[in-house]
């Protein structure tokens, strides 16, 4: 292992996300203090600087980097991500405390949403516009538009978009690896330019949030429009409100979120089809007709169960009077968590037990395999469901050999053993997560939700750290632990894991 060809090209990746990281710079200068400004100065110097050190270590280095090479590489940059992330939460003074910071910074990279901040409304708009970009650029993948800006990485760079973006997303997409990667970043800023409009053309003005007395916050801006569409299309949830989407006492918002984090909640591929007119292909498609009948039937039990229920006058919580009302607000909280984007109108920890069980089983599924939700994906239940239809076949017809098929294509059973060695393994670290979390006092289901809310990246859990609450009161050592469950989820294990492995570091 070259570890000077892999330093070279984390030192490429540092430079790439200092110079998103000095985006927040005008809005410090406009809108903040002068302190705001020298903070996110500094932040980007020390990203910058230690970019240009570890290329200057490597630079010699140059070639196709191996398997290992990559797995590496994937596995560091997204922990040194947590690092230089959150350097401008501790020099502007947000976070102070390192492990805090690490903990906000991994959370908005893995598109978790999960926060310790304690007054969101109170830090300043550059670190907010700063909060939503890693969301932006932790949701499509970095190290995917690292391929896409850099085409002589060759089989190289192929072997570092797989391992950041694994299962099945676009083999076939386009022939070469960085033209796949280039169309997907353009799918993706495409729809976050178009959702960013959208809500500030229907979005609160500043007459109706003085006229309805709402946050100042609450006035949909170009930096709140933006800020949201970074954290819907990443399935992200970071927000300028403390609040959430709530604040914003907007049905029309809410409907327009609901169908933009549906959308990122689809594999990409299939957004790729439809401009290319493949329309009939796409809605053919096995995996989005499971998902999008997981929405329905799941938006269907919470409106029946929060029918009638909810007390306006308690916070966050809204009035499921009207029917409509209550389709509303199931459907937001359904596609919110089921994408793992962790916005939230409604605080589900007072739902009806039955609506709120159901919420904590979407956490786990996720979204569509190729889309930017976390979560154990679709379509990987949909594998687990057509293996074991099968093995129910066999109990009958013993000697009849079958195929799991999906859009008529024959799975390798490679693939369904991968898939149950994959639930399991997640099952496994869902479980030893949780042991720890209790181990620290927390009650059961403030311990077993915060695990799922930051294994499957989804942002908020049950209980202590449901909507309206935050993680601030965990343990440092919790954080950290949390911390690397984000990491875990986000590179779905093996990236992480493999480097445990005495074989790895062997040439």
């Amino acid at each position: 292992m070259n570890l000077r060809r892999v330093s070279r090209l984390i030192g490429i990746l540092l430079m790439v996300l200092s110079a998103a990281m000095a985006t927040s710079i005008p809005w410090a200068i406009a809108c903040d203090p002068i302190s705001t400004t020298v903070a996110f100065v500094v932040s980007v110097l020390i990203t910058l600087l230690s970019g240009v050190g570890m290329w200057t270590w490597g630079r010699d280095h140059e070639g196709t980097i191996s398997r290992r090479e990559a797995l590496l590489i994937v596995a560091a940059a997204w922990a040194l991500l947590g690092v230089f992330g959150g350097v401008p939460y501790m020099i502007d003074g947000a976070l102070p405390n390192p492990v805090d910071a690490y903990f906000e910074a991994v959370s908005g990279f893995t598109t978790t949403g999960s926060t310790v901040l304690t007054n969101i409304e109170g830090i300043s708009r550059a670190l907010h516009w700063w909060r939503g970009m890693t969301h932006w650029l932790g949701g499509m993948g970095i190290i995917v538009l690292f391929v896409a800006i850099l085409p002589k990485l060759g089989v190289g760079g192929k072997r570092l978009f797989k391992t950041e973006v694994p299962g099945p997303i676009t083999e076939g997409l386009l022939p070469r690896i960085q033209e796949t990667s280039i169309a997907l970043w353009w799918i993706y800023l495409g729809l976050t330019v178009v959702l960013a409009v959208i809500l500030y053309l229907i979005g609160p003005s500043a007459a109706e949030v003085k006229a309805k007395g709402l946050s100042p916050f609450a006035q949909m801006d170009w930096h709140a429009a933006f800020v949201h569409a970074f954290g819907t299309m990443a399935t992200g949830g970071f927000s300028t409100l403390a609040e959430s989407v709530a604040g914003f006492r907007s049905p029309r918002v809410e409907w327009v979120l609901t169908l933009f984090m549906l959308l990122a909640g689809m594999n990409f591929t299939l957004h790729f089809m439809v401009l290319r007119r493949q329309w009939r292909e796409a809605l053919l498609d096995h995996e989005l007709r499971l998902y999008l009948t997981i929405v329905g039937v799941s938006t269907a039990i919470v409106t029946a169960a929060i029918y009638k229920t909810g007390d306006p006058s308690q916070f966050m919580v809204q009035s499921h009077e009207g029917v409509l009302d209550s389709l509303r607000c199931a459907a937001f909280q359904v596609v919110s968590v089921v994408t793992t984007t962790g916005f939230s109108t409604d605080d589900f920890n007072r739902y009806p037990p039955v609506a709120g069980l159901l919420l904590v089983a979407l956490m786990f599924v996720g979204g569509m395999a190729g889309s930017t939700a976390g979560g154990l994906k679709v379509f990987r239940f949909l594998v687990m469901g057509k293996a074991v239809h099968r093995e129910l076949l066999k109990v009958f017809r013993p000697a009849v050999v079958t195929k799991v098929r999906i859009n008529d294509r024959a799975i390798n059973d490679d693939v369904v053993h991968g898939t149950l060695a994959f639930i399991i393994l997640g099952t496994v670290i869902f479980w030893l997560a949780s042991l720890y979390m209790a181990a620290l006092g927390l009650d059961l289901v403030t311990a077993t939700t915060s695990v799922a809310a930051t294994l499957f990246n989804v942002g908020p859990g049950l209980a202590r750290v449901g909507a309206i609450e935050n993680f601030a009161f965990i343990p440092d050592s919790g954080k950290v632990v949390l911390s690397l469950c984000m990491l875990l989820g986000r590179l779905e294990f093996y990236a992480l894991l493999v480097l445990l492995i005495p074989a790895f570091w062997r040439n």
